[in-house]
């Protein structure tokens, strides 16, 4: 008979194995989908109670159907919304483009003639470079169909599977074998890493995307200054923001060449207020997650530079969750 350490380290190595495996084979998207979908129906599940559904697989089914009701609303309602962002309207994001192109050839008269040298004259020289890239970059681009249709797929099966596991855990008619239950151990523990993180991350992105509109539709106009397509950066900022670290880069750069298509002086405002309203961030990030995962600011970017160095951009949006994971584990069998 094996006894508990052996089965605890059993798992521990198989999961270490399977998480390495999620990054190793481009599986990411489908683990996110999987565990939010674990989640959101484990948190559904409960309060299904109040409303008179006692049994426990009946109200599980319920949470099941209401889950997948909600996120088919959500993402038709997504794709209508992006859709009319990307084509329609006055502050559509083919015009942001266009802007952020302007702003970059205004910056060759602010910068030495050795760097402006590096950058296009005007809109139609950018215009022109984009299409050389593209003309000669077009054996690449067939592959980004073929993989935004895996990331899709993946994502769907993901999103069943977790459905799936969500339903079936706690409703089975036998109990699982020692090594299984330890697995499933594991896997809780990363479920409820994944729900801290997650759920953490978008209280952030929440906070920093009102902070943002607070300085676009509201400090800079009390000043006689009136930046273009403030709806859709306050969008961009948000969407971008769920994601840690890169999304305020991004977000941040497409603020300041707005600004910078205005005037040289509220480029440097924004990029100021965005620097000031990060640095003040780090204290509040470091409340939200580092109160649910007992880490500090330092502990969750040191993660973010190893695992983006091992496995690229992937790496770094699970950083947070695997290291949240690793700290559960190893703060449940008090190592640290």
């Amino acid at each position: 008979m094996i006894d508990r350490k052996s089965l605890d380290t059993v798992s521990w190595f198989l999961m270490a194995v399977a998480l390495c495996a999620v990054l190793s084979l481009d599986l990411l998207s489908a683990l996110l989908a999987g565990l939010l979908i674990a989640q959101l129906v484990h948190s559904t599940a409960p309060l299904l109670r109040h409303i008179g559904i006692a049994d426990h697989r009946i109200g599980k089914a319920v949470a099941l159907g209401l889950v997948a009701a909600i996120i088919t609303v959500a993402l038709v309602l997504a794709i209508v919304g992006i859709s009319s962002w990307l084509t329609a309207g006055p502050e559509n994001l083919f015009f942001l483009m266009q802007r952020m192109a302007e702003a970059i050839g205004s910056m060759r008269e602010h910068l030495p003639a050795w760097a402006s040298a590096y950058l296009p004259a005007n809109v139609e020289e950018f215009e022109a470079a984009a299409s050389k890239w593209l003309r000669d970059n077009a054996w690449q681009l067939r592959f980004v169909g073929r993989d935004i249709g895996l990331f899709l797929t993946h994502t769907i099966v993901g999103m069943i599977i977790g459905g799936m596991i969500a339903y079936s855990r706690d409703i089975r008619d036998s109990d699982p074998g020692p090594l299984a239950a330890a697995l499933e151990e594991r896997i809780k523990i990363l479920g409820n890493a994944f729900r801290s993180i997650v759920f953490s991350q978008v209280r952030i992105s929440a906070l920093n995307t009102t902070l943002t509109a607070i300085y676009l539709a509201a400090l800079l106009p009390l000043f006689g200054t009136q930046l273009p397509f403030v709806k859709t950066m306050i969008a961009v900022t948000f969407i971008v923001g769920l994601l840690p670290v890169i999304g305020n880069l991004i977000s941040n750069t497409v603020i300041v060449l707005v600004s910078l298509s205005v005037s040289p002086a509220i480029a440097v405002a924004s990029l100021a207020f965005l620097v000031i309203i990060h640095k003040l961030e780090y204290f509040v990030n470091a409340r939200i997650i580092g109160a649910r995962i007992r880490a500090r600011a330092w502990e969750l970017l040191l993660a973010m530079l190893v695992m983006d160095a091992a496995f690229g951009i992937p790496g770094l949006i699970a950083a947070p969750i695997y290291y949240a994971y690793v700290k559960d584990e190893l703060t449940l069998r008090k190592l640290i």
